[in-house]
């Protein structure tokens, strides 16, 4: 091991004892100086490393408080200074101890992070476990000071204005999934430095876009500094997606315009701004259930695991990192040091960065309990729920894991909504593969299974005091197939990541429509159709909405499901748009005007009364291609094709409307329903409009047969 760094003594002895209560963790300005505080629980002593502008080190040994906290305030620095720290403890890998001074530690609490992790060969050997964390059982003595990235101090003032959040209710929400990066790097109106930006974000040819649509809020891919895999780096590609954290409090650099630290900050701060402005919230998915340290065995020492891996990370009884993350370890849900560092990360995206809500990635590993069971009454969601100021945000979970029993969805505790997986996987089998079906006379999967979808996920969201807005639709999200690729591709052509075409689902429920890839204009037809049947199925459906970017435009990513590594135009939104293209924007704001437009569309409560049983307090009435109510044997037959629902407005003054489903490829006629008071249908949309609106004055009486194309979705208005 090489000789111990030298401390500055003097500077400790001029101190007075710390109190036992610590200051705030991270690095905080106060008058004359800067106050530092980290947590390491196991150490016997911790460092605080200063850079100057030539990278020079200088050190400062800290001091030591009750529970593991360290702190130092330093006189004569501000913000704009680089550091890190270097902590000395026990190495004992089967106790969970892997304590090294040779490696320069990221504050977990930086505001701002310089720089990135030089993952190259050359610099870390064939292998990154045998630079950073040896074997896994080895520690290694190789100073890793000149390879990892500094955090940096950082000015919180800002010039918020009369900023104030947009607070929309869930009734009203509709989401927009999307990358900072990808949603502007090409929109040629966008100044080509502000392009891929968070400045890009918030231009206002961007809100523009978006308040076109009706689009209310903006969920956006990890922002949290990050850093690319090894693995992927050795590939000659690089992390695109940001699930990869390297620090909870930073926003990531490398999605500014801005090149230093503090305008990196002011530049989001900006964004937020500036779409609350326009009335859009601003979501952001997060990634606390793991980091970018992977595993001990295989993965670097850059932050947690050398300030404290026993207390950070989940591992078993011998020192080995448990994984239901799928990401090499997973952040402790059982301490509580992990636990606050969440809240507290939470809270000043919340209150320093102004943002709206949080959409937690892989949220069941987050509440798993000692005994490593998911747990809706977890610490941590019970602090959620009852934070006087997390409590009063969006929150979104991804309700599974790659543990044991990982699946959850419609588990988690109100106020959370929830992604919804079975809406996506039910609407995609419904209008996809079993539309291909009949095409040979296959079975499909009738249509119960989509009617509770379409009702609000009743039986995922009915019990706890919650509702339909519990439930986030989706049909396509970042991970899988665009909404074009979907109808355009059968399988995944993943082959640009360099594995193999093993990575990514191989359950996508897509239909390529007879052609794999680009395709005739016949068949282009047909899919264009397809895809206005998801998104009317997604926008007309109770519950919230949610539409990954870039599907208003038709955008493909070459049938790759897994671009998590694709950081270039398999990713970017090209903006080049076909007249086609323009239609399905159009197509998408006018579905949204009508969702905005129905009350009966966005309930709160799941529809009373039982209409099957022929209740006449029914607000929701299911009726069969002849119009007559649907049976129990039609309910449960895989042959039913085409199903109606009636929509009964009243109880929320508002029009009695009828859905029109018809999932075949064969065209034909359905008898619209008989409803008291209905003396004609009038019809508001129809997915066979190449244009929207294109047909405006269409009606038929109750009773009347009316034509429909194969695969086709109606809308009508009871007048």
């Amino acid at each position: 091991m090489p000789a111990p760094l030298p401390v500055e003594a003097a500077a400790r002895a001029a101190r007075t004892a710390p109190a036992d209560v610590p200051p705030p963790l991270g690095a905080h300005p106060v008058e004359g100086g800067v106050e530092f505080c980290v947590h390491a629980g196991h150490a016997d002593a911790v460092t605080l490393c200063l850079f100057d502008e030539q990278g020079r080190e200088r050190h400062l040994a800290m001091d030591e408080h009750s529970h593991g906290a360290w702190s130092l305030r330093v006189e004569g620095v501000g913000p704009g200074q680089r550091y890190g720290y270097r902590v000395d403890g026990p190495w004992d890998p089967a106790a969970g101890h892997r304590h090294n001074p040779a490696k320069l530690l990221l504050d977990p609490y930086a505001r701002a992070v310089d720089g990135t992790v030089d993952w190259r060969p050359e610099v870390f050997g064939h292998r990154v476990d045998e630079s950073f964390a040896g074997d896994g059982l080895t520690r290694d003595d190789r100073d890793s000071a000149a390879h990892v990235p500094r955090g940096v101090v950082v000015d919180p003032t800002f010039d918020w204005g009369d900023d104030r959040p947009p607070q929309h209710s869930w009734r009203h929400t509709v989401i927009y999934e999307t990358h900072v990066v990808g949603l502007t790097m090409l929109l040629p109106d966008v100044p080509e430095h502000l392009q891929g930006t968070y400045a890009g974000v918030a231009h206002p040819v961007t809100i523009e876009h978006l308040r076109r649509l009706g689009v209310t809020t903006v969920e956006l891919l990890p922002v949290h500094s990050f850093t690319s895999e090894p693995a992927v780096v050795q590939r000659g590609l690089e992390n695109y997606w940001g699930y990869n954290s390297l620090g909870f409090f930073a926003p990531h650099a490398g999605h500014a315009a801005a090149r230093d630290p503090q305008g990196v900050v002011a530049e989001f701060k900006g964004m937020v701004k500036l779409l609350h402005a326009a009335g859009i919230e601003v979501l952001l998915d997060v990634v606390y259930n793991h980091t970018a340290e992977q595993s001990a065995a295989g993965g670097a020492t850059l932050s947690w695991r050398g300030l404290d891996n026993r207390t950070y990370y989940w591992l078993d009884e011998q020192g080995v990192d448990v994984d239901v993350t799928g990401c090499g370890n997973t952040v402790a849900p059982q301490h509580t040091v992990p636990v606050r560092m969440v809240l507290d990360s939470l809270r000043y995206w919340v209150q320093e960065m102004h943002v709206d809500g949080f959409r937690f990635d892989l949220a069941v590993a987050l509440a798993r309990g000692k005994d490593g069971a998911f747990d809706p009454d977890h610490p941590l969601l019970v602090a959620l729920r009852t934070d006087p100021v997390l409590s009063r945000v969006k929150l979104v979970a991804e309700p599974w894991d790659l543990g044991p029993d990982g699946w959850r969805t419609g588990q988690f505790p109100p106020p959370f909504a929830e992604w919804n997986d079975t809406f996506r996987d039910t609407v995609r089998t419904f209008w996809l593969p079993d539309v291909a079906g009949t095409l040979d006379g296959r079975p499909g999967h009738g249509v119960r299974e989509l009617a509770t979808r379409i009702a609000g996920s009743a039986d995922r969201f009915g019990s706890a005091h919650r509702g339909p807005l519990a439930s986030v639709n989706f049909v396509t999200a970042h991970d899988g197939f665009t909404l074009s690729d979907l109808t355009a591709y059968d399988r995944k052509h993943n082959e640009a990541n360099g594995e193999g075409n093993r990575d990514g689902s191989n359950d996508n429920r897509s239909w390529n429509h007879g052609v794999e890839g680009p395709a005739d204009e016949e068949t282009e037809t047909l899919r264009r159709r397809s895809r206005r049947n998801l998104l009317a199925t997604l926008a007309l459906s109770s519950g919230v909405p949610m539409l990954l970017g870039g599907d208003e435009l038709g955008r493909t990513q070459g049938g790759n499901n897994n671009p998590y590594c694709q950081n270039n135009e398999i990713s970017w939104y090209d903006w080049g748009l076909a007249p086609w293209q323009h239609d399905l924007i159009d197509t998408t704001s006018a579905l949204l005007r009508l969702r905005r437009e129905h009350r009966v569309l966005r309930q709160r409560h799941f529809f009373p009364g039982d209409p099957i049983d022929g209740d006449e307090r029914a607000a929701l009435h299911w009726h069969a291609i002849d119009g007559e109510l649907m049976t129990a044997q039609r309910w449960d037959s895989p042959e039913t094709r085409t199903l109606q629902a009636v929509f009964d407005g009243a109880d929320v003054g508002d029009d009695r409307l009828l859905m029109v489903l018809h999932g075949s490829t064969d065209g034909g006629e359905v008898v619209l329903p008989r409803q008291p008071g209905v003396r004609r249908w009038r019809l508001l949309w129809d997915s066979a409009w190449e244009h929207p609106g294109e047909v405006t004055d269409r009606e038929a009486a109750p009773g009347e047969a009316y034509p429909v194309v194969g695969a086709n979705f109606l809308l009508f208005q009871g007048v």
